[in-house]
């Protein structure tokens, strides 16, 4: 097939990025694939970052043609036009969010007016994490032209079904980033991050409030000195980052708790997780999340709280712990079982054994067996 992916893309950062290129680097093992990206992902009036361009040393992925401006519909419609003369069998989407749906919409009507080419989404979420005006609304158009879906959990599943019923989809789990390197010895780790001689937690990635950071740091609290533990917060700050600075000040937690307030590029990665005992997720609410499959790249074992697709991921007493959202002494609980017990090289093992289907090529299968399945029915009814 000849396939062409549009969405977040390098130079443009973040784990929907790396995403698209390891997504288009296992479909290109069996067919023609390339990627465009955003010249405009976010106006700068609406994106609470720093940058959206990758710093570092550079990616594993060539850049992307940069071809899409988010908030101009007569460049959707000459981005779908340019797609048109493609002639692709499939165009794939990432939808993470209703801000994208008019542009995906239109480009994706555009694009097959005419045409064999059909349309996939790949969804991270339906409904997403932090409800805005006219969410349904972008939704619905940007669903309407959409042949097939991938869903990731069982949690986005439930709602592709609730939202958009008869849908023709498959549910293929979130695969393993593997593109951060190999780990390194955790005392070095340590070592070079200035925290020897501790017990390190890892929270990771952008830091939102829906992320429930600060519910991680009263649980720290609760829990006692002697168990030197330090926790690294690892990711830029889409919410008020002083917010939680003062919480911690106010807990006297300064000098338990590392932040490292920027968006880390891939060479570094790898330095935060191996540093790390156990990745903790205190989500408040979630479909699913990437941190977890970065974790399991590096085997390390998660604490999560029950919300979306978490559970599905991380097993209880096996790869790690689950509990309740919103609730610090649960999870200061879940920690402190953790160490006491000794559970590091047991839920690595048991995470080793877990990975192992959280593939890309079960998810190139799952997107190729929809295509196929549809050819198939396609040619049954002409006979």
């Amino acid at each position: 097939m000849k396939i062409i992916i549009v969405s977040t893309a390098y130079p443009l950062r973040g784990g929907i990025a790396h995403y698209n290129a390891l997504l288009a680097k296992a479909l290109g093992k069996h067919h023609e694939v390339q990627t465009v990206t955003f010249k405009r992902q976010y106006p700068s009036l609406l994106f609470p970052g720093k940058t959206q361009e990758e710093g570092g040393e550079g990616s594993h992925a060539a850049p992307a043609p940069q071809l899409v401006d988010s908030i101009n519909p007569l460049n959707w419609i000459a981005v779908g036009k340019k797609l048109r003369q493609q002639h692709p069998d499939l165009l794939i989407f990432k939808y993470w969010l209703p801000f994208f749906g008019p542009c995906f919409g239109t480009i994706a009507r555009v694009a097959k007016r005419g045409t064999k080419t059909k349309v996939l989404f790949v969804c991270d979420n339906v409904i997403p994490h932090e409800h805005r005006p006219f969410d349904a609304a972008f939704t619905r158009y940007a669903f309407k032209p959409v042949d097939h879906f991938i869903v990731q959990s069982q949690t986005v599943e439930q709602q592709l079904n609730g939202f958009w019923p008869g849908a023709s989809y498959r549910l293929a789990p979130h695969p393993v980033y593997d593109i951060f390197g190999p780990p390194i010895d955790k005392q070095e780790a340590r070592r070079l991050l200035g925290i020897e001689g501790t017990r390190t937690l890892l929270f990771f990635g952008y830091v939102r409030a829906y992320k429930g950071l600060d519910v991680l740091v009263r649980a720290l609290a609760a829990l006692p000195q002697e168990m030197k533990l330090h926790l690294l917060v690892v990711g830029e700050f889409y919410d008020s980052e002083e917010k939680y600075r003062s919480l911690i000040r106010e807990l006297g937690l300064e000098e338990r708790i590392t932040i490292k307030s920027d968006y880390v590029p891939n060479e570094m990665v790898a330095r935060y997780f191996s540093a790390s005992d156990v990745v903790v997720l205190p989500y408040i609410s979630a479909t699913q999340s990437g941190i977890a499959q970065i974790a399991y790249n590096f085997d390390k074992p998660v604490i999560a709280t029950d919300v979306g697709g978490l559970a599905e991921v991380v097993i209880e007493g096996e790869t790690g712990y689950i509990v309740p959202p919103r609730d610090a002494s649960r999870l200061a609980a879940a920690i402190k079982k953790f160490y006491d017990e000794g559970r590091a090289e047991g839920f690595a093992k048991g995470v080793r054994l877990e990975k192992v289907k959280y593939s890309w090529e079960h998810m190139v299968a799952s997107i190729e067996d929809l295509v196929r399945d549809e050819s198939s029915s396609q040619r049954a009814a002409q006979q």
